[in-house]
């Protein structure tokens, strides 16, 4: 039996980034509803952390790149793990 992978979202909770955890949790759930077994959304002890990880590989740190991923380039990267052949439609990388 294939496992679905499991997306996690860690936040610090202390930087009010528990919307956007969400809002990106919910984008995710919608676009890959068959693909993920689910989006964990993670609260950090770690003061500024926001980590995206995909079975418990880091696939997104704010620390690492200065900046939140946009929706659309999540999107890209969720995809190119859990199913790189699916179509995103108007999010896909314009080549």
């Amino acid at each position: 039996m294939n496992v679905k992978p499991i997306v996690a979202i860690e936040y610090c909770p202390k930087c009010g980034w528990m919307l956007r955890a969400a809002y990106m949790a919910q984008e995710l759930l919608s676009t890959f509803t068959d693909e993920v077994h689910g989006v964990l959304l993670k609260p950090s002890e770690t003061g500024g952390a926001y980590i995206i990880t995909i079975n418990e590989v880091v696939v997104f740190d704010r620390k690492e790149e200065g900046r939140f991923p946009e929706i659309k380039e999540l999107k890209q990267i969720v995809r190119d793990v859990v199913s790189p052949d699916k179509s995103l439609g108007h999010s896909d990388k314009t080549s």
